[in-house]
C-alpha cells in the first residue's frame, strides 16, 4: 500500500470520529417494520414515511428511529398537532 492510501485511511478514521462534519441533505431508505416494509425519505429537512401513522402525524416510530441513528446529521421531524 502506498503512503498516499495510508494517509487517506488515517484521515477517514479521523473523520469517522467527528460525525458532526456530516449533514444529510437527501436520502431514501427501506425500513423493515414489525408488520411490513416502509419507505422513508428525507429531503432538505423534511421527512416522509409510507406508514399510516406518519400520514396523520408527520412523525412515526420509523422516522424517530432513524433520527436516533443519524443524530446530529439530520433535522428532527416536526410533529403536527392532533386536533382534540
Amino acid at each position: 500500500m502506498d503512503s498516499g492510501m495510508i494517509s487517506k485511511i488515517e484521515k477517514a478514521m479521523l473523520y469517522a470520529k467527528e460525525p458532526e462534519r456530516i449533514t444529510f441533505d437527501t436520502f431514501n431508505v427501506t425500513f423493515n417494520g414489525d408488520h411490513k416494509e416502509h419507505i422513508i425519505g428525507y429531503s432538505d429537512g423534511a421527512w416522509t414515511c409510507t406508514c399510516g401513522y406518519f400520514q396523520t402525524h408527520s412523525v412515526c416510530s420509523h422516522v424517530m428511529a432513524l433520527e436516533r441513528v443519524l443524530m446530529g446529521a439530520v433535522k428532527p421531524a416536526e410533529m403536527v398537532p392532533v386536533p382534540a
